[in-house]
């Protein structure tokens, strides 16, 4: 399987029945910012949807956490992986990024204060301290905003949910490799381990 050449597709528009009535509390937040790397972006069209909302979204995502003493947390995969470190992503996508095109997109440099964690599965959680970081930081919601949507999005907040994180993905500031494959994520969250929220809400609650 290999990532798609070109994506582009309207934002879906379907209503998610939240399970839950979760709130964002600026106090208990990290708002993670996930894979946002040039690899993984590099298929969307920067111009067209759903990239024209999703990275001004998540820029507005991560100024309102910082005014609000909100912990940032990038992902990132690193370039020219080890097989053996690698192994069965290999065996799905191949041996994945060079170290050419590992870096965040420009838009979203993370800031010298900001957590980047290496990202080695699906799960932000998995093979990171990013657990052992909340507990410290004494945090337990994660909003999630990024790519992909129904792999290590959802892979991330059902990892959060089975922890005991509350997690929040953030409708219009993630991206998919199909409005499809969006729409199935946000729902599989909303119905099962979290709550699908939109970035004005997220704002709102973050002020």
């Amino acid at each position: 399987m290999a990532l798609p050449k070109t994506v582009v597709y309207d934002l879906p528009e379907i209503e998610c029945a939240d399970t839950v009535d979760w709130t964002v509390e600026p106090s208990r937040a990290v708002l993670l910012i996930h894979d946002m790397q040039e690899h993984f972006v590099g298929p969307f069209e920067r111009e067209a949807e759903p990239l024209r909302t999703v990275v001004p979204n998540i820029v507005a995502l991560r100024a309102a956490a910082r005014a609000a003493g909100v912990p940032v947390v990038y992902t990132a995969q690193p370039g020219d992986q080890d097989p053996e470190e690698r192994a069965l992503l290999t065996d799905f996508w191949g041996p994945g990024l060079k170290t050419a095109n590992q870096d965040i997109i420009g838009e979203l440099t993370p800031a010298d204060d900001d957590v980047l964690l290496t990202k080695w599965r699906y799960s932000a959680f998995a093979k990171s301290d990013l657990a052992e970081r909340m507990r410290a930081w004494g945090r337990d919601q994660l909003v999630i905003a990024g790519i992909y949507a129904h792999i290590g999005i959802m892979t991330t907040a059902l990892d959060a949910f089975m922890r005991d994180v509350q997690p929040y993905v953030v409708r219009d500031a993630v991206a998919d490799f199909s409005a499809q494959d969006h729409a199935n994520a946000i729902t599989y969250v909303a119905g099962r381990c979290g709550r699908v929220e939109t970035t004005v809400k997220v704002l709102e609650a973050l002020r």
